[in-house]
Formats: C-alpha cells, sequence, structure tokens
C-alpha cells in the first residue's frame, strides 16, 4: 500500500511540480508588469470572490463529497453505474454555478465594496476591483467542471493528467499577459484585464486537457438533470455543510483580504504572492498525497475495512511531514533570497521583497497544517460525515478572525500571515484528534516518533541552508540574476545534504525508504 500511495504521489507530484513551476513563472511575469501597486491590489482581491467559490463547489467540497460516492458507485455498480453519477453531478453543477455567475455579475459592486471598501479612497481602485471580479466570475461554472472530471479520473488511479491540469491556468495567464496586455488600452480596457481573461482561458484549458482521457475510460456527456436521485442527494447533502467544512483556507484568506485593505497599499498583494510562493509545496506535497490516499482511502470506507484505513492515513501523514516539514523550514531560512530571485524586476522592488518575504515567513509554518487538513478533511466525508470538519472549520474560521484582529493592530499585515498559520494549525490538530477517535488510532507513536526525528533533521538543514545563503551574499552580494542564483541554490544544495545526512544519522524510515525508491529506480 505504502509503494503505491508513493508511486501515485510521486507521479502527481511530478505534474504538480510542472504546474507550479508555471506558476512561480506567472508571479514573475505579474510581478514585473504589474508590481504590487493599485492594479495587483484589485486583480487579487477581485480573483478572491471566484477562487473563495471554487474552493467550495470546485476543489473543495464537491470534490471531497464526490469521489467517494463515485468510488462506491464504481465498486458495487460498476462503471455505467459511476458516469451515470458524474454526469448527473456535472449537470447539477453547471446549474448552480450558473445561477450563482448570473447573480456574482450583477451584485458585483456591492460585494466587492463590501471585501475592500477602504479601496474607494484611491481613485478608479475599487471600479477596477468591480470590473476584473465580472470578467472573473465565469471562471467558477469552468474550474467546477474541471474538478469533476478530475475527481472521476482520480477515482480510476488516472492521476497525471489531472494534476497536470492546472498548469493550463498558468499557461493561459502567461499568454495572455504577453499577448493581450499591450492591446488592452485600444479596447478601452485596463491592461490588468488580460490576466482577467487568461483566468477564463485557463479553467477552459483544464476541461479541454483532461476530456481526452476521460472518453477513453468510457465516459459520454448525457444531460441528464435529477435532483432527486438518490446518489446525487447523497453528493448534495454532503456537499450542504461541507461548503464551509473545506473552505477554511479560502475563508480565512478572505479575511486576510479583508483587513489587509485597511493597510497601506500593496500589503494585499504582498500577502497575495507570500501565500502562493507558500502553497507551492503544498500543491507538491500536499495536495499530491491527499490525492493519491483518497481513493484507497474511500474504497476501504466503502468495504468498512478500517485498519486499512488507519494504515494509509498513517502512512499518508508521514509521507507529508516527511516532505513538508523541510519545506517549511527552508521557506523561512531562505524567505527574502527566494523571493527576491523570483519576484524582484521590473515595477516589483526591493522594498516588495522585503514585506513579501516579511508574509512568508510567518505563512510557513501553516503549510504542515493545511497539508493535514487536506488529508484529515476527506476522509471524514469517505466516512459520510461532513458535521465534523464543518464544526472544526467554523471554529478555525473563528478562531483566525479573532488572532487577526488582534495581532494585525501590533504586526500590521505580517500578523495576518501568522494568524492565518495558526488557524490552519489548530484546525488540523482537531480533525486528526476527533479522526484518531473515530477510527480507534493512527498509529500516533509511530507518527509522533518520526515528527520529533524530522523536525531535528530539518532544523540543522535550515540552519545550513541561512549560513550558506549568508556566506555567499558575502562574497557575492546578490545584485545580479546570477548572483541570485548561486545563492538559492547553493543554500539549497547544502541544506539537502545536511537534511540526508541527519536523516541517516537519525535512521529516519520515511527518508530511507524513500531514497531507497529512487535509487531502484534508477538502478532498474
Amino acid at each position: 500500500m505504502s509503494t503505491r500511495l508513493a508511486r501515485s504521489a510521486g507521479l502527481i507530484s511530478i505534474a504538480t511540480m510542472t504546474s507550479r513551476l508555471l506558476g512561480v513563472a506567472r508571479e514573475t511575469v505579474l510581478a514585473a508588469l504589474f508590481g504590487a501597486g493599485r492594479e495587483m491590489d484589485a486583480f487579487n482581491v477581485a480573483f478572491r470572490v471566484p477562487n473563495l467559490l471554487r474552493d467550495l463547489f470546485a476543489e473543495g467540497a464537491m470534490t471531497a463529497a464526490f469521489v467517494p460516492a463515485f468510488t462506491r458507485n464504481l465498486t458495487h455498480g460498476g462503471r455505467d453505474e459511476a458516469w451515470r453519477l458524474g454526469n448527473l453531478v456535472i449537470n447539477a453543477l453547471l446549474a448552480v454555478t450558473g445561477v450563482i455567475v448570473v447573480l456574482g455579475i450583477i451584485f458585483a459592486a456591492p460585494i466587492t465594496h463590501a471585501i475592500a471598501g477602504d479601496f474607494g479612497e484611491v481613485p478608479g481602485k475599487l471600479e477596477l476591483t468591480t470590473l476584473l471580479t465580472r470578467i472573473m466570475l465565469p471562471f467558477l461554472t469552468t474550474i467546477a467542471v474541471a474538478a469533476a472530471f478530475m475527481g472521476m479520473l482520480n477515482s480510476l488511479h488516472r492521476f497525471f493528467i489531472p494534476a497536470m491540469s492546472p498548469a493550463m491556468f498558468n499557461v493561459a495567464t502567461i499568454f495572455c499577459a504577453f499577448a493581450l496586455v499591450p492591446v488592452m488600452p485600444a479596447l478601452g480596457l485596463p491592461p490588468i484585464a488580460a490576466i482577467a481573461v487568461g483566468t477564463l482561458l485557463g479553467g477552459l484549458g483544464q476541461i479541454a486537457l483532461q476530456w481526452p482521457a476521460l472518453r477513453k475510460e468510457g465516459f459520454r456527456y448525457h444531460p441528464i438533470v435529477n435532483f432527486r436521485d438518490p446518489d446525487l442527494r447523497e453528493v448534495l447533502r454532503l456537499m450542504g455543510p461541507g461548503t464551509l467544512g473545506l473552505a477554511a483556507v479560502q475563508i480565512n484568506v478572505f479575511v486576510n483580504t479583508y483587513l489587509a485593505a485597511t493597510q497601506e497599499q500593496g500589503a494585499v498583494s504582498w500577502l497575495s504572492y507570500a501565500f502562493r510562493l507558500m502553497y507551492l509545496p503544498i500543491g507538491l506535497f500536499g495536495v499530491s498525497i491527499a490525492t493519491a490516499a483518497l481513493p484507497d482511502i474511500s474504497r476501504h470506507a466503502a468495504v468498512k475495512d478500517t485498519a486499512s484505513m488507519r494504515q494509509t492515513i498513517s502512512t499518508a501523514l508521514r509521507m507529508m511531514l516527511m516532505l513538508n516539514v523541510p519545506a517549511t523550514i527552508g521557506l523561512m531560512a531562505l524567505a527574502d533570497p527566494i523571493v527576491s530571485l523570483l519576484l524582484e524586476r521590473g515595477r516589483f522592488t526591493e522594498a516588495d521583497t522585503a514585506a513579501t518575504a516579511a508574509a512568508l515567513i510567518f505563512y510557513a509554518p501553516g503549510l504542515i497544517g493545511y497539508s493535514a487538513v487536506k488529508i484529515a478533511s476527506p476522509t471524514f466525508y469517505s466516512l459520510r460525515d461532513s458535521r465534523t470538519p464543518v464544526t472544526i472549520s467554523v471554529i478555525s474560521v473563528l478562531a483566525n478572525l479573532s488572532i487577526n484582529l488582534a495581532l494585525v493592530r501590533v504586526m500590521g499585515y505580517r500578523g495576518l500571515a501568522l494568524g492565518t498559520s495558526l488557524a490552519a494549525m489548530f484546525n488540523a490538530g482537531a480533525l486528526l484528534w476527533l479522526l484518531r477517535r473515530r477510527l480507534g488510532g493512527l498509529e500516533g507513536r509511530r507518527i509522533a516518533t518520526a515528527s520529533a526525528k524530522i523536525l531535528i533533521a530539518s532544523a540543522a538543514m535550515g540552519l545550513a541552508a541561512h549560513a550558506t545563503a549568508a556566506w555567499f551574499d558575502g562574497v557575492w552580494p546578490a545584485a545580479s540574476l546570477a548572483a541570485k542564483l548561486v545563492q538559492v541554490f547553493g543554500a539549497i544544495a547544502a541544506a539537502v545534504a545536511v537534511l540526508m545526512a541527519a536523516a541517516r544519522l537519525l535512521r529516519i524510515q520515511e527518508f530511507e525508504g524513500a531514497i531507497a525508491r529512487v535509487l531502484r529506480r534508477i538502478s532498474g
């Protein structure tokens, strides 16, 4: 099981790495073109609306509710029953998100005013935010359908193509940045509108990439709608309360956006850039492991095999910690050099680098919490329980709001990043504690031992990374791109060497197993 999970997670990680690297390229292009000023603040707030709804209707609650139901139909009724449910879910999503998109376009002005009313103090900023919101709202429908495609393919253990599909979003955005930004003024639109158009095209691209693979598996689209179907009602029943249960991350970011809009100009963009950089390892390690584990967890739940569920969840958590604890400490140790290398060019200044790096340092500890939630929360849905993640999510959102209101007064925008991380850790801890009680254990002693060893090895790695970066900066100040590349990759190389040595010294089984699999792959 652990070998298959590792292999599946590895395939997803490769695809996700491609997508995330394109995402970094996307952020680099946007930073160079628009910096962290008025246009990017407006775009980031406008994107929050469809992005929040995406977590509710696409990659969050819908996926968590749909994949277990699709897997049950696949296990007990075969592919025909699974395809029937797939069509019902897709058509329900088209109907519901279509209504939401139309209403959102009509009421975009009051929505954006409620989110970022302080933007009205800068002439034209609030109006620009409203325009971009209207352009990007249909992205919700495209990404909901793409997520349904992804869920079906993942349930069939087809992981690579679905994991590659988000790359289309980044490709479309980069294309529009170069092709449409120069021509927008001639059309009477601001240049940043090209990025909003790219967002829409990216959603359509995700559907187009997955469609051939889904047809090859035997899926055929049929425009059937039956809200009385018991399987669809089961998905909707789990989704109903679950729209909040898996939305904790986006709701917390939404709260940050509202509070950041009250800070100095650029705060919204600094937080947004930092959050996206922090989300790179979540996509690579957290989402990939959770995506690979969910079909197996759902299958074990369908036949009530609790022992196998415990083993799969424990394996997934230990794999996640093996990758995300070093990533967290690495981001904190190298925040300034990484931000400078990736973003500091064009209209993105040295001051923007310092501000974004500060936010990244406080966001980074939440990486482990976010990734653990990606594993724990869908497990409850596999057990047909959406109430538990909802309850914990509501509490964590309220905690995030309370903490942020307190920290923003003393730490400014940096306090918003720290508050979000603390809320994510609470969300993960509470879910895992309740899951442990529900399943009669999660191999807790084994997870705790692995965590302690990984933390010690990662701390040594972080010290090596920071010291190496400081040494390179003293020998060759990072003013040029070449110097920045040497500083960052030299520090990463030293960090990896120390991490591997520490893992060998501490006999961390998770690292040793991963290295052995890589060596077998190379030799064979």
